[in-house]
């Protein structure tokens, strides 16, 4: 398994770059526009996890701009933890054997969605293509929010 990234929603994506990249000292390494779906991703970098971050693309700090308005109480801000996993469908048949939830299962063999005790939302990214779609994925619907 292999740290990704973490996501963060804001609400003002010029002022979260300048305090990230102005203040911290990260480095946008990545943007994309997403017309259709009315959002932009800005993908950052700590400096010494530049190089990396450009090979690997991990590991990173995702700032998501829903350009919709949108009130983040309660802690939608924090999107997700993000892991790229070697057989996404072991590993969620491992996590279900254990009763967790599989909130958004892989039906297309590369995305799955569960949360942690504490409801953190963790994202489960299949190495390299995605698998094959098969059962009981395939058909399996999505559980609550991820």
């Amino acid at each position: 398994m292999k740290f990704l990234h973490t996501m963060v929603r804001v609400s003002d994506l010029e002022a979260s770059l300048y305090f990230y990249c102005q203040q911290l000292g990260l480095i946008e390494v990545k943007r994309v526009e997403v017309e259709a779906g009315r959002f932009t991703l800005v993908y950052l970098a700590a400096p010494e996890d530049k190089q990396r971050a450009h090979a690997e693309h991990a590991p990173l700090i995702e700032l998501t701009w829903n350009w919709d308005p949108e009130d983040y109480a309660g802690g939608r801000n924090f999107g997700h933890l993000a892991f790229q996993v070697d057989d996404i469908y072991a590993l969620c048949q491992k996590l279900m054997d254990a009763g967790i939830t599989i909130q958004r299962p892989p039906r297309d063999g590369h995305m799955a969605f569960v949360r942690s005790p504490d409801g953190i939302s963790i994202e489960l990214l299949q190495r390299g293509e995605a698998l094959p779609a098969r059962e009981p994925w395939q058909s399996m619907p999505n559980t609550g929010s991820w």
